[in-house]
């Protein structure tokens, strides 16, 4: 039964389209999706409820290590104050798109914070960090005659799309390669307009790019940059503006890219940059005309949360400070994991059964979530445990999060690396 008493009725569609499907399915290199439901228990997170049905922490909830709401804002009183506030003022929704009656105080509000995080002329929201980039993308590239594109090969798959739906020229270099890049933008046509795409910090890998090197190429060859910050905004930098102001080259980058959905605990996408380039964006993106605003109380959250990160270091220097304690503990144990870089530890397991079957082992043995992490988020052969170490987790959690990773990899038989020589492994 459906709910409200509705019987569901099966469509009659023919069976070879059925079949079709089926096949599609079957034949997938990372095998069916599985979905875990969890209710985050505010006040109270990292635990969270089996089931969504639990309100308070108890003895069957579990731990959350793989969230990307690495700050804990999405529970974060003031953040939660600010949406409730605007629900009672606004109700549940935007009521339209943004030129059509959606657009409200607390998206201009949030629009003039985002700029003046990352020191630009402007910013624009979008629905999710998804659509900024396809959305951006797709003009900033699409918009520019002959423009030709270097994009970092592991780019994010709306980075992809964002730059497809341009039908710009592109070209790939290798990952966090400034060698072949300046390769192929000096063997291009030096009249064509360039744009240089690349992500500050890679969310599987969890490494930094080499932005100071990417910036110089720019310069030298007059390109113009867009960078994807969405693992990195509220994490790091003075007032959590990114990895490019931490770096102190900020301005270098013409479009900073960024999430609300992660360090700011809401949800949401935006750009800012260029008052031009933004004006450009909200009059020609598809992805921004033509879909519904982000509700104003989300907005508001939003906003709330990155006051309160432009001001406060505690988050961040907790998240660091849990980081650094993994990577020191893994390496003692011999598990090997991709970058020390950042708050992103992916825990290299090289084989989806296993890392499938370790991800069940630490639920049901030790009550910690982790995902298991296979194609096509990563290549076949590279699957991985993204862990998440985030500032709502304490020194002794790191430690007991260890130490039934270490239990799981024991139970497994999975190989190691002697402890001796245990570094992050490239």
């Amino acid at each position: 039964m459906a709910s409200g008493g509705l019987k569901t009725k099966r469509v009659d569609v023919t069976t070879q389209y059925l079949d079709l499907f089926a096949n599609l399915i079957e034949g997938s290199d990372g095998g069916k999706r599985e979905f875990l439901e969890i209710g985050r228990l505010a006040g109270n997170f990292p635990a969270a409820s089996l089931g969504g049905s639990g309100h308070v922490a108890g003895p069957d909830s579990i731990s959350v290590w793989c969230s990307n709401d690495y700050l804990g804002m999405g529970q974060h009183p003031a953040v939660l104050e600010a949406v409730k506030d605007a629900v009672d003022k606004y109700g549940a929704g935007a009521g339209g798109s943004r030129n059509i009656g959606g657009t409200n105080h607390y998206h201009v509000l949030l629009e003039n914070e985002l700029a003046a995080l990352h020191g630009k002329d402007d910013a624009l929201l979008f629905t999710s960090g998804y659509t900024a980039n396809d959305g951006a993308l797709s003009v900033i590239a699409g918009r520019m005659e002959g423009c030709i594109v270097f994009s970092d090969a592991l780019n994010h798959a709306s980075i992809i799309d964002g730059l497809r739906h341009s039908r710009a020229q592109k070209q790939i270099f290798r990952h966090n390669d400034p060698a072949h890049l300046e390769e192929l933008i000096a063997a291009a046509d030096p009249d064509a307009p360039k744009l240089i795409v690349a992500e500050s910090v890679y969310s599987m890998n969890g490494d930094i790019a080499p932005l100071a090197e990417l910036s110089d190429i720019a310069k030298r060859h007059g390109a113009m940059t867009y960078l994807d910050e969405v693992h990195a905004v509220g994490m790091y930098g003075p007032q959590g503006a990114g990895i490019a102001a931490r770096d102190g080259i900020a301005d270098d980058f013409t479009v900073i890219m960024g999430t609300l959905a992660k360090g700011f605990g809401t949800t949401g996408g935006y750009i800012a940059g260029p008052a031009e380039v933004i004006e450009a964006v909200r009059m020609f993106s598809r992805s921004f005309i033509f879909t519904t605003a982000l509700p104003p109380a989300l907005a508001a959250g939003a906003t709330a949360a990155v006051r309160h990160l432009r001001t406060s270091e505690a988050e961040r220097e907790q998240l660091w400070s849990n980081a650094q304690l993994m990577h020191r503990l893994l390496n003692e144990r011999g598990i090997p994991f991709i970058s020390d870089q950042t708050h992103i530890v992916s825990v290299l397991v090289r084989d989806e059964a296993v890392c499938k079957r370790m991800s069940t082992l630490l639920l049901d043995q030790h009550g910690i979530y982790v995902q298991a992490i296979n194609a096509p988020s990563v290549r076949v052969g590279e699957e991985i445990l993204r862990v998440a170490p985030g500032a709502v987790h304490t020194a002794d959690d790191v430690h007991g999060f260890v130490d039934a990773l270490d239990q799981v990899w024991k139970e497994t038989g999975h190989p190691r690396m002697p402890a001796t020589q245990a570094a992050p492994a490239h």
